[in-house]
């Protein structure tokens, strides 16, 4: 059987289609954003594969993430695979804006986030981004294995391969299955593309890639503004703004 796989990071930042590649494959059961209580009902004898669990009343979160983690790690039953899904910050940072601006309607929201209800949109969306990548990050660092955005859109089928490798998947038996879900992954709005469920009500039309649509979205000064705010974590990524 497969490893369980279990995928985190910011919202926004692709874990929707990431996990949808774990829906697309018939050796896997997925759960997108289940109560993090229903896990405790899963049957684990199949792979079992989870984005984002939302908290739970009874189950207090470990700060920067919406679960109990060390209680997740006995939750499970077999071996799992965890990732983090991290992408460029003022691309994450655009598409947070309508989530945001929906009273926060992203979590974990940081402890703090009352206090940024005055700053602006921008703001908010640049601290929760960096919230969410330093301290939910760090609690996981040493568990999970880093998956970036673009990595996926620039080769969607090698992507796939990989992942499905490292998690024990037998790919030539599910082959067909990958390459089906390669192809609705795209930079640009096609024929082709085909949106992750949960992120179509976040939806803006209002650039026409993904990779580097805040160079679309943003101003210069908009986006001096905010480089203050992630500019450490973002370094620690490996990302700039050249």
């Amino acid at each position: 059987m497969p490893k369980h796989v279990l995928i985190l990071g910011c919202g926004r930042s692709g874990t929707s289609i990431f996990g949808e590649l774990f829906e697309q494959l018939s050796c896997y059961a997925y759960h997108s954003e289940p109560p993090y209580a229903s896990l405790k009902d899963f049957d684990y004898g199949k792979a079992t594969a989870v984005k984002v669990p939302k908290g739970s009343s009874g189950f207090e979160p470990t700060p920067g993430l919406s679960f109990p983690l060390e209680d997740l790690l006995t939750t499970f039953t077999g071996e799992i695979q965890l990732y983090w899904q991290v992408r460029h910050p003022l691309d994450t940072i655009c598409s947070l804006r309508v989530g945001i601006s929906r009273n926060w309607g992203h979590h974990p929201r940081p402890h703090d986030w009352e206090e940024w209800l005055s700053r602006p949109l921008l703001e908010q969306c640049a601290h929760h981004w960096d919230y969410i990548n330093t301290v939910g990050f760090q609690k996981v660092q040493h568990l999970v294995s880093l998956s970036r955005f673009e990595d996926m859109i620039a080769n969607p089928l090698g992507f796939a391969l990989h992942i499905a490798e490292e998690a024990g998947v037998d790919i030539p038996k599910h082959q067909s299955e990958l390459e089906a879900w390669a192809r609705r992954v795209q930079n640009t709005n096609n024929e082709d593309f085909v949106e992750a469920m949960t992120s179509r009500p976040y939806s803006t039309k209002d650039h026409k890639v993904r990779v580097g649509r805040w160079r679309e979205n943003l101003s210069e000064e908009e986006m001096l503004g905010i480089l203050p705010l992630i500019n450490t974590t973002m370094k620690k990524f490996d990302y700039d703004i050249n």
